[in-house]
């Protein structure tokens, strides 16, 4: 089916899981569960679009130029709750979108590989009647705009990264760099079949909390490092059935597809010059994606790029930190005005 093409069938969306009932809840552990994970409240608004085959949950907020904000692992849309408010306030519309398998959107039984998701992002600027987006991507989200600019150009007026590189840079780095194939072990690890997901499940989700807390940065240079409350946000949306194994779909293709003609093909298919100016921002000190050699995404740019690194950030730069990077992404996006 074309991208942005209404969905004729669609995976229903798994009712939200109930409070875990092995112990009473204390302080430490941030608010109760939500009735509904995802569609928090707040001064955005929710609703959900048809595009290239399934349906995807959005949070909106503002008016003007779109601005397609796009999660990377282990989050979802709640994640750009900052920059939202921040982007609304300077005359922009910002959408947050749920990736495929993950939050309120779909979960499909296949469709995790980078082409795909892609597409996905693509399709909802067209459903939502836009004739193109500054695209803003952190982690997987970050690779999935990258592969969107590529294969869409016209569709992507700018592109903001956040945590990851070129997907041929990464690529080269995983294979060449001992430092970074050691910072990427948690992508080895999902390869195996089942494990990880019961791990990712298992303890209500304790291992996401851990993830993010692990990769995080310095504690006393990010005043925005993500809290219980934050965390709690996060296994609750997490604990939805389904979300661990499709997260983890994407890192299998990654590993997988690596001499495989899909992964090949992919991998020449990026080899395209963009044409739409770049940003890029990451952590000085990410533990998960090393900041050495992410600024060699340049050389896949022929417009104006711009590389920013954060001291004592680590792999969340928008929680992290979440005023910079709202002020980092207002005066880029003014440049177009």
């Amino acid at each position: 089916m074309p991208s942005g093409s209404p969905a004729t069938t669609a995976t229903p969306r798994t009712a939200p899981p109930q409070a875990s009932a092995e112990r009473p809840p204390t302080a430490d552990d941030g608010p109760a569960p939500v009735a509904d994970p995802v569609r928090l409240d707040g001064p955005w608004t929710h609703r959900d679009v048809a595009a290239n085959g399934a349906r995807f949950h959005i949070a909106e907020m503002g008016e003007g130029p779109l601005v397609m904000l796009v999660h990377g692992f282990p989050q979802f849309w709640w994640a750009w709750r900052h920059q939202m408010s921040a982007l609304a306030a300077a005359g922009y519309r910002a959408v947050a979108v749920d990736l495929r398998g993950v939050g309120g959107s779909d979960r499909t039984p296949r469709g995790y590989d980078p082409t795909t998701m892609a597409l996905d992002v693509l399709g909802v600027i067209r459903s939502l009647g836009e004739p193109d987006a500054a695209v803003v991507g952190h982690s997987w989200g970050g690779y999935v705009g990258w592969t969107a600019a590529a294969l869409r150009p016209k569709l992507v007026r700018r592109l903001a990264v956040l945590s990851m590189p070129h997907p041929r840079v990464f690529r080269h780095q995983l294979l060449t760099d001992p430092r970074q194939a050691a910072a990427s072990r948690h992508i080895l690890r999902f390869q195996s079949p089942w494990l990880p997901e019961r791990r990712l499940s298992e303890d209500d989700c304790a291992e996401v909390a851990r993830l993010i807390t692990q990769w995080s940065g310095e504690a006393d240079a990010t005043a925005g490092r993500p809290d219980a409350q934050a965390l709690r946000r996060y296994q609750d949306a997490f604990a939805i059935p389904a979300t661990a194994h499709c997260s983890v779909e994407p890192y299998r293709w990654l590993i997988r597809s690596l001499f495989r003609p899909d992964g090949i093909q992919f991998n020449r298919r990026m080899a395209r010059t963009l044409t739409m100016p770049v940003l890029q921002l990451h952590g000085a000190a990410d533990r998960v994606v090393l900041p050495r050699g992410v600024s060699e995404s340049a050389r896949y740019v022929g417009a104006p790029y711009r590389w920013r690194t954060f001291d004592g950030v680590g792999h969340f730069p928008h929680e992290e930190v979440p005023g910079t990077v709202s002020a980092e992404l207002v005066n880029w996006l003014a440049e177009e005005m």
